[in-house]
């Protein structure tokens, strides 16, 4: 169990960087800011988490693993992929979707293994695997895919529902984790394939008094 758990956050981490390394690309950064994308896309979500959560040091100071994996998916994608403006949009956003479906659950998980209710672990979920994406956007000076109208929060609380659901109706942890990340995943990449997004709350001129 400790392992699937382990080895599902590596791989988010993973898609994370990429995710995060793209969007430097996109704006044609040197390697430090393809680094710094990188690494706060991959672990900016879990480092509030865990600092909300009480569960310091966070987790990438006690285990460099995380670092490591960073530096090199970094690096990685500044040697093997030569155009990272072709890569923007779609290629983009399924990275980042699965990122997305991974922290949400490993964010609710540990959120419950620290005793929290479920209500508090599917914010935790949804924290995990939006903020990363939130810093990403502001350094790249772009309004967040969290605050637009994109499915894109919706989705992670739709997973941490479906995650402490399952567990509510005592299924396995490990089959809880897989169906909640397929809730995230799928519900994500239909809205980006569809172009699904929630109504938007707007202010027209003509209803100013």
């Amino acid at each position: 169990m400790n392992d699937f758990i382990y080895l599902s956050d590596l791989f988010g981490t993973i898609v994370f960087a990429i995710s995060g390394a793209l969007a430097a690309g996109r704006l044609r950064m040197d390697p430090f800011g393809v680094l710094v994308l990188a690494g706060v896309t991959a672990v900016g979500g879990g480092t509030v988490r865990d600092a909300v959560l009480g569960a310091t040091p966070v987790f990438w100071i006690t285990d460099t693993t995380y670092v490591w994996l960073i530096c090199l998916t970094a690096a990685a994608m500044m040697l093997l992929v030569r155009c990272p403006r072709k890569l923007s949009g779609r290629w983009f956003q399924v990275a980042d979707a699965f990122g997305l479906a991974v922290f949400t659950v490993i964010g609710a998980q540990k959120a419950l293994s620290y005793g929290a209710e479920p209500v508090i672990a599917v914010m935790m979920g949804t924290m995990t695997g939006v903020l990363g994406g939130l810093i990403r956007d502001v350094l790249c000076r772009e309004v967040p895919l969290v605050l637009r109208t994109e499915i894109y929060a919706t989705a992670c609380i739709v997973g941490g529902i479906v995650y402490t659901g399952c567990l509510s109706l005592e299924l396995a942890q490990i089959p809880a984790m897989v169906l909640a990340m397929i809730a995230t995943l799928t519900l994500r990449l239909v809205a980006i394939f569809y172009h699904l997004s929630l109504p938007a709350f707007a202010l027209d001129s003509d209803n100013k008094r």
